[in-house]
């Protein structure tokens, strides 16, 4: 479908059928079909409040078959609790310094945490999600 001019939502139907003449929702096969959905999703993403009734049941089926094809094609990372941790110290511009200060640490500690040469305890693990606001679970992988 790739259209030469970006789709805008006020330019799209308020009623099913006539949003299905712009752009008739199947199962996706690959990734130009994964595309196309893609697109029209995007011109309505931003408008979510201001649906009729038709548009959102039309979106939410959009949003549907995008789900069920990344669920059986896409990769999700899989990050260990030390690449959380590294991720949410990058997130608030915290080094390992920081790191070691807030677990009461050595001031090498942070550092041997984040190069896996030491493994976060229990209590390092609850003052972590208490600090960063997160699950606990998510340090523990």
């Amino acid at each position: 479908m790739k259209t030469k001019t970006k789709l805008r939502f006020q330019a799209l139907p308020k009623d099913y059928t006539a949003l299905c003449r712009v752009f008739l929702p199947r199962p996706i096969h690959d990734a130009v079909d994964y595309a196309n959905v893609v697109e029209v999703a995007d011109a309505m993403a931003l408008w979510h409040d201001d649906f009729t009734r038709d548009q959102a049941d039309y979106f939410d089926l959009l949003c549907s078959l995008i789900e069920e094809y990344d669920s059986k094609n896409v990769k999700w990372p899989n990050p260990t609790g030390v690449d959380v941790l590294k991720h949410l110290l990058g997130e608030q511009g915290l080094a390992a310094a920081d790191l070691s200060r807030l677990l009461g640490g050595s001031r090498n500690l942070g550092a041997m945490i984040l190069r896996g040469e030491r493994k976060l305890t229990l209590n390092h693990v609850r003052t972590l999600s208490r600090r960063f606001g997160v699950s606990a679970d998510l340090f523990l992988s």
